[in-house]
């Protein structure tokens, strides 16, 4: 497993726009309402399923069963690939099915594009994810869509 956080692989990215990739692993509800890096290609680790979870009101996530097949359509094994979610976890599991499935370069972006939650009870901020991330950063995002990047599930 291989890991960067948002500044170095930003950093990463500039020196080598051509080669450097970066895969957007959450849902497209979230590439579209929240945001994601503007150039970063959005095939989600993790679906909705459109049902909350009881025990803390969140919503239930199923696997996108096409994962590795699809990141395998839009990458090739041996691409550098800076992979990114909402904090870190996502990428991290995404980006060890990647290497099992024999891709070779493939990054967890650590702090995500959203970062860590707002821990000081007394701020009006509180649980608000404000630190750090690639948002966080000032680095460049976007919330408008490009087809060419968005998830399209596949049909099986």
């Amino acid at each position: 497993e291989l890991y960067i956080n948002d500044r170095e692989a930003y950093e990463m990215l500039l020196a080598d726009k051509e080669k450097i990739k970066i895969l957007y692993v959450r849902t497209p509800e979230e590439y579209v309402f929240v945001g994601h890096p503007s150039m970063a290609r959005n095939i989600p680790l993790q679906i909705f399923n459109y049902k909350m979870a009881a025990w803390n009101q969140e919503p239930l996530m199923i696997a996108n069963p096409n994962f590795i097949s699809e990141v395998g359509q839009k990458f090739k094994t041996s691409d550098t690939i800076l992979v990114i979610c909402r904090s870190g976890n996502r990428s991290a599991a995404a980006v060890n099915a990647m290497a099992a499935a024999g891709f070779k370069i493939a990054y967890s972006v650590t702090e995500g594009f959203e970062g860590d939650r707002m821990k000081d009870p007394a701020s009006s901020s509180y649980g608000k994810r404000l630190k750090n991330g690639w948002k966080n950063s000032g680095l460049p995002w976007t919330d408008q869509l490009n087809a060419q990047l968005m998830w399209i599930p596949s049909k099986t």
